[in-house]
């Protein structure tokens, strides 16, 4: 079992509170979602909105096997925006989509339980 899908998993080593805040992560809505069937694992592709400060990026976020793309549209998620852009086959990825993996290994996306402003920082 994979690190990350593992709930009996020890903590990673401890990191200093400067080494935390240096990952930006922000809320975002989504403004789009379509299929990604050219991915090696269930992708969709994302266009999300963070906001007037950071503005629209695209993510490859895999997250097919639990989400129709039409019933994402307007939720608001979480997505790190300081990693470098990313190949994904022939789509560019430029933040980092995070969720969680349920039992059986499948993303499930991270959100706040109430709306909150887009780009609204994690902390």
């Amino acid at each position: 079992m994979h690190l990350y899908h593992d709930p009996a998993a020890l903590p990673a080593a401890a990191i200093a509170f400067d080494d935390f805040i240096k990952i930006d992560i922000r809320i975002c809505t989504i403004v789009s979602a379509e299929p990604y069937p050219e991915a090696r694992k269930p992708s969709l592709k994302l266009r999300i909105d963070f906001g007037p400060g950071i503005g629209e990026k695209k993510s490859s976020a895999q997250i097919a096997a639990l989400y129709e793309p039409a019933a994402l549209v307007g939720r608001q998620v979480a997505a790190v925006v300081n990693f470098p852009p990313r190949q994904i086959g022939k789509f560019m990825s430029e933040v980092l989509t995070v969720g969680f993996a349920d039992a059986d290994g499948q993303v499930v996306l991270f959100a706040p339980d109430r709306p909150v402003p887009n780009g609204s920082r994690l902390f």
